[in-house]
């Protein structure tokens, strides 16, 4: 069987699979789940073409990376066949441990342990089916390889994914300020002292990136209708394991019955959970969510019906803290029309802040490599005065409920 395939993608064109092991990897149903799970969980209630999957933005950074070692070899850096493809493959797996529709429901269906923990879990239980092939993409994804530029190229504030899903969200939404030239960026892309910088013709271009990434935060993944949408979402699994803790029936699929019914965590987040997640995606909720809209539940069922009708709660988004006699105030109303017990209320009125850091000058810093081999910290190179304040943390305050 010929495993080199070429894949057609909308951003990039064709992008070729570049080894059996890559091929094999990405027909795994570990993998093949991707398809199943949204990109930007409920951002299409609001951008009706942000449909797009994991899966896509997974073969996206394949692309990406391939055309990066391949200026960086041009550029000299020593990168072998081994290390390439441990490159790759990491970036092809960064996001494999993502839930039902990825961030909305990243603590809601399991507790207490990241996407990142989920993905490694996958990582290694691949590792063991592919005879130990995925070790030095493995060490590569924890941030251990001894190059710092290859751990930098899988996670830094310039990696391979951010560039990747900044276009790509872009591209599916619309929304033409996230649309930053990713191709340009890995052009200007060189390695010193084993760190990963940019060359100095590419400052501007980094500008953009971190200007883009911001304005993408406000207007997109933390839109206030995608927020409240996210929000009800939340509530509507919280609701549904509340009833399933009380043994009060909840239909649901087999794979979302078990995280219904049993309280998953870090610890006891075993080989046999990781089988029953990668059963789980978006289908399952959405089917369940069409289900509940019928239960004999006033809570479930009114959130269910919302969700499915696109019904959505008011959202207000301030720069302050909501005022507590506001709070108050609304909900007085909403318990006097829903008729719910006082500790019911969080599930009709949501409180809660959302903030965004375009770039964080604690974390590792975007180096620019000047001719004379000197290097600057972007905000300190830059003469663009907006770039200083964006690395204060942006913080906005919410509250939704009913209209």
């Amino acid at each position: 069987m010929n495993k080199l395939k070429i894949i057609n993608d909308p951003i990039y064109g064709f992008i070729t699979i570049p080894s059996e092991l890559i091929f094999d990897i990405i027909e795994h149903r570990y993998f093949q789940r991707l398809r199943r799970i949204s990109q930007m969980g409920m951002s299409y209630l609001v951008y009706p073409g942000a449909h797009h999957t994991r899966f896509q933005h997974a073969i996206g950074c394949i692309f990406l990376m391939q055309k990066t070692v391949q200026v960086l070899r041009f550029k000299e850096v020593a990168i072998s066949k081994e290390e390439e493809e441990a490159l790759i493959i990491a970036i092809l797996l960064h996001d494999i441990g993502h839930g039902a529709f990825s961030h909305a429901l990243e603590h809601s269906i399991v507790n207490d342990i990241s996407h990142e923990e989920i993905s490694l879990k996958f990582m290694e239980e691949l590792n063991l089916e592919f005879k130990d092939k995925l070790t030095l993409a493995i060490e590569i994804f924890k941030g251990n390889h001894t190059r710092q530029f290859l751990n930098q190229l899988i996670s830094s504030q310039l990696d391979i994914d951010r560039l990747d899903y900044l276009k790509r969200d872009s591209f599916y939404t619309g929304v033409g300020e996230g649309n930053v030239n990713s191709e340009r960026l890995i052009t200007m892309l060189n390695v010193k002292d084993e760190e990963l910088v940019v060359e100095e013709k590419g400052i501007y271009s980094v500008e953009k990136f971190i200007i883009s990434r911001r304005l993408m935060y406000w207007q997109v993944y933390l839109h206030k209708t995608g927020l409240v949408a996210e929000n009800m979402l939340v509530k509507v699994l919280q609701r549904a394991k509340e009833l399933a803790k009380k043994g009060i029936k909840v239909e649901a699929s087999d794979a979302l019955k078990f995280f219904l019914y049993q309280k998953i965590d870090r610890h006891n987040f075993n080989k046999n959970v990781l089988e029953i997640f990668s059963q789980l995606d978006d289908f399952d909720i959405i089917s369940a969510i069409k289900s509940w809209q019928n239960h004999e539940d006033f809570i479930l069922s009114t959130l269910s019906k919302n969700i499915i009708q696109r019904n959505l709660s008011k959202i207000k988004l301030k720069n302050q803290p909501i005022n507590n006699s506001f709070i108050t105030e609304i909900k007085n109303k909403i318990q006097k029309k829903y008729n719910v017990h006082t500790d019911e209320l969080s599930y009709f009125v949501m409180e809660g802040k959302v903030s965004n850091h375009a770039y964080s000058v604690e974390a590792s810093p975007i180096h620019i490599l000047f001719k004379n081999g000197d290097l600057k910290d972007i905000v300190t190179a830059s003469d663009h005065l907006n770039l200083q304040a964006l690395t204060k943390p942006v913080i906005k305050h919410y509250i939704a409920y009913p209209k």
